[in-house]
């Protein structure tokens, strides 16, 4: 089956992860011993972001490496993007009818204090 980079995502040890691995590649062991979980749960977590795209695996005599492929996070960040542009047009617009408010309210106040003068 194959998965999408959403998927691997979701899930807050396949994020640390990817972090741990983005730097620098990690051989199997060295990845599961950040981890308060078995072996065999972290390997199912390296399987599904392999699945992803988001790592590969490397052999190099006997150890077997983790290799971030980050690539396929633009996928992400591609789709956030189209939110983040949508919200910035709400907050923009929010933040041009607080200062239509502020206006009136200005406004009320200076004809308040001109009548009280009078």
């Amino acid at each position: 089956m194959r998965r999408d980079v959403f998927q691997a995502i979701a899930d807050p040890t396949r994020r640390a992860i990817i972090n741990m691995i983005a730097t620098q590649s990690l051989n199997l062991n060295a990845v599961a011993e950040n981890f308060d979980v078995s072996r065999p749960a972290i390997s199912k977590h390296i399987k599904i972001l392999t699945e992803c795209g988001l790592i590969v695996i490397k052999q190099q005599g006997r150890e077997r490496y983790c290799e971030a492929q980050l690539q396929k996070l633009n996928e992400v960040s591609g789709w956030v993007e189209q939110y983040r542009q949508f919200w910035e047009q709400k907050l923009d617009s929010l933040e041009t009818y607080l200062h239509e408010l502020q206006s009136k309210k200005n406004v009320q106040n200076k004809k308040r204090t001109n009548a009280r003068r009078k």
